[in-house]
């Protein structure tokens, strides 16, 4: 058997591309190997490493003189190139299952590791399950507001860098904090760290939304609603279920959307103390619905709503703190872009730009975000000079961020500007595009 390779995922790209989708429905591997030679980098040599496959058997594949059918090849072939289960027709891979849940992984053999100077070396993860058995104290009060202040720097840094970086120490924290969840302690700790659990795993799911790495987001969000259905926090279900909405309007799948968020209002309703600026999000997370439904009348109601909600906010509400980011300048841009959404160009620019305006200069992504809708709904005005410059701007605030959702924005955008490909400001455009999104 060849010598294993370490598995690394596959660009989120890829796994979206509509090709790539077709060929694993189909199981056509060559093409398979062909995409993932092309746009990851992973040459037949590599891939017959990853999937435990002989070097010639990839070769016969790829140039047609074989097909691969067996089961447990297929398996190999999704666990090796980290392909998620349901595009192969299989059971969800082990390895998609959220890390802080999964029982065991597949085993592989290890080769030889050079020995390191104990000065530099790492004790492995078992010393460290040892060590944490010996000296554990149990979770407290101070334990809890710790991990949440630790929650609330992602969520900063997460708004300025995008979360590809952080998912690893986001998935960490999140296996530390269920293993915790099954020693005998007092229900309050319990019940709090249910929460922080919950929210570490929508977190998580959310960095593989913002990846396009839609497998990957609903299996996480899943796990985050089940670990809230656990203390019964029926507003956090909301969130989870917001995002789940937003993540079904990206898919294009606009009845799914508004089957979420319907769900995320009946559970906030349902829930003890739902506040105005929660309502005032669903609202706006329905106008998104219905404006990609092409449902103005229905859009329009929505946005009311919302803005209904929004003044009903009181000083003293208790806001829980993940919907402490839905502020006026949020409410505002969100307006502007369901009626973007809709096609109302000429009510949405005013207010993507006044939102624009006010937004936090460390929130690079929201800047990004909401200058790629500016530009959008200007170059629907027939404003060609201010949407290339706006867009040039949203590719300022893009560089410092890791985020594929909103590389695939700025590319739209270009797509957009098809009849205008000649014109010096699109030609400028182009060349920062690329500069900024190679490849």
């Amino acid at each position: 058997m060849p010598k294993p390779a370490q598995p690394r995922e596959l660009p989120a790209r890829l796994l979206t591309d509509p090709e790539m989708i077709d060929a694993c429905q189909v199981r056509d591997f060559a093409r398979v190997f062909q995409l993932v030679k092309k746009h990851a980098g992973i040459y037949p040599s590599m891939i017959a490493r990853l999937c435990y496959l002989t070097p010639s058997r990839v070769g016969e594949v790829i140039s047609g003189g074989r097909r691969l059918q067996h089961m447990d090849v297929v398996e190999r072939i999704a666990d090796g190139l980290r392909i998620p289960g349901h595009m192969l027709g299989l059971a969800r891979r082990t390895w998609e299952t959220p890390a802080a849940l999964a029982v065991t992984q597949r085993s592989q053999p290890q080769a030889a590791e050079p020995e390191q100077p104990a000065s530099t070396a790492l004790p492995g993860s078992e010393v460290d399950s040892v060590l944490a058995f010996t000296s554990k104290t149990g979770p407290s009060p101070s334990t809890l507001r710790a991990l949440q202040s630790s929650i609330e720097d992602y969520w900063r840094r997460d708004d300025q860098h995008g979360g590809e970086a952080l998912r690893p120490a986001v998935v960490g924290q999140l296996r530390y904090v269920v293993g915790l969840l099954n020693d005998g302690k007092s229900h309050s700790i319990k019940h709090g760290l249910y929460g922080v659990a919950a929210e570490l795993a929508r977190l998580t799911g959310w960095t593989h939304f913002d990846a396009r790495q839609y497998s990957q987001a609903r299996t996480y969000f899943t796990e985050s609603l089940q670990l809230a259905k656990e203390i019964d926090d029926r507003q956090f279900m909301a969130n989870v279920l917001a995002c789940m909405s937003l993540q079904a309007t990206y898919q294009d799948k606009p009845a799914d959307a508004l089957a979420f968020v319907s769900a995320a209002q009946d559970a906030a309703r349902t829930a003890t103390g739902s506040t105005p600026r929660v309502l005032s999000m669903l609202s706006m997370r329905e106008a998104f619905a219905h404006a990609s439904l092409g449902s103005p009348t229905a859009t329009h109601t929505a946005i009311s709503e919302a803005h209904r909600q929004f003044e009903r906010i009181g000083a003293s509400d208790p806001d829980p703190a993940w919907v402490s980011y839905f502020d006026e300048p949020k409410l505002i841009v969100d307006t502007g872009i369901a009626h973007g959404r809709l096609g109302e160009a000429a009510a949405a620019e005013p207010l993507i730009a006044e939102a624009l305006r006010r937004e936090k200069d460390s929130n690079q992504r929201g800047r990004a975000f909401h200058a790629f809708w500016l530009a959008r709904t200007q170059l629907d005005l027939g404003k060609l000079d201010q949407a290339c410059h706006t867009a040039t701007e949203a590719l300022v605030s893009a560089s410092s961020v890791a985020s594929e959702r909103l590389a695939g924005h700025l590319r739209e955008f270009y797509e957009q500007l098809t009849a205008y490909r000649q014109e010096p400001v699109a030609v400028a455009f182009e060349a920062r595009l690329r500069e900024v999104f190679p490849g």
